[in-house]
């Protein structure tokens, strides 16, 4: 994949930047695999605004993805797709029954390649397996944290773990925030970085873009009154004291993880920031 800079025809263009899309499939989402999505637009059961700063947005269909690899076999990859809900692209992969999942497609991943999961698998990109068959030194994504539960992690566009030692029950892993912990050699993970890794290099150009993504205007706290926030009000630039959120946790480095938490005892190495 890769990006391209507009001409600056409009001012919304001047800083755009885009990604090509060159590798994706012009093929419509498998009707079978998705889903109908609805917005809530912030609000709760009783029509109360919960979350701010959401609403509107485009339409979107939900594609139903396959986190857990569960099923066994070589699969033909039909179609790498865009998907609206997550910045990785999808691969639409065929089982030799006719069986159809989407897959998160990883960097490399070609229309016609074959992608297997189990324990008897190469170590080439798009397979999945146990962390306990791979190799030291395997750069892997979309990982399980507990055995049989679907990737949780390493799933954005770009991002990837490396697996640095096994012992025992337990392997070693380098995660994408720079954080070294343990995860147990059951876990599923799919070799190969994430799809779409130049989305971090996107521009959007514009407030409007954001609007699509259903996200509305936010206001600075600093500009708002006391009754409205704990860094509202004062005369003229008053900074507030400490930056803060609305309920009064302190932000900008403050650590909001609990001291006790119970997978403490996993992580070697805390992440940098």
């Amino acid at each position: 994949m890769s990006v391209r800079k507009l001409k600056a025809i409009t001012p919304a263009q001047r800083f755009r930047i885009v990604n090509n899309f060159d590798g994706l499939s012009k093929k419509a989402p498998e009707k079978s695999l998705t889903k109908g999505k609805s917005k809530s637009g912030g609000r709760n059961n009783s029509g109360r605004m919960t979350m701010r700063f959401i609403g509107g947005g485009h339409k979107q269909k939900y594609r139903v993805v396959d986190f857990k690899r569960n099923k066994e076999g070589v699969a033909e990859v039909i179609s790498i797709e865009y998907d609206p809900n997550r910045t990785a692209f999808l691969a639409l992969v065929e089982y030799e029954d006719g069986e159809r999942r989407y897959v998160i497609a990883q960097n490399g991943l070609s229309v016609g390649q074959k992608i297997s999961s189990g324990d008897d698998v190469s170590v080439d990109v798009g397979n999945a397996s146990k962390i306990k068959n791979m190799p030291l030194g395997t750069i892997i994504s979309c990982i399980e944290l507990r055995p049989g539960q679907g990737a949780i992690l390493a799933r954005s566009a770009g991002s990837y773990a490396q697996l640095i030692a096994k012992e025992g029950r337990f392997a070693t892993l380098k995660m994408p925030s720079g954080e070294i912990r343990l995860i147990l050699v059951e876990c599923m993970a799919t070799i190969g970085a994430v799809s779409n890794s130049d989305h971090q290099l996107e521009v959007s150009g514009k407030a409007g873009r954001s609007r699509w993504k259903g996200r509305r205007p936010r206001t600075r706290s600093m500009v708002m009154n006391p009754v409205d926030h704990p860094m509202g009000g004062g005369e003229g630039r008053a900074t507030g004291g400490i930056p803060r959120n609305k309920n009064g946790i302190p932000a900008k480095g403050y650590k909001t993880r609990k001291k006790k938490k119970a997978s403490n005892k996993y992580i070697i190495q805390r992440r940098k920031k």
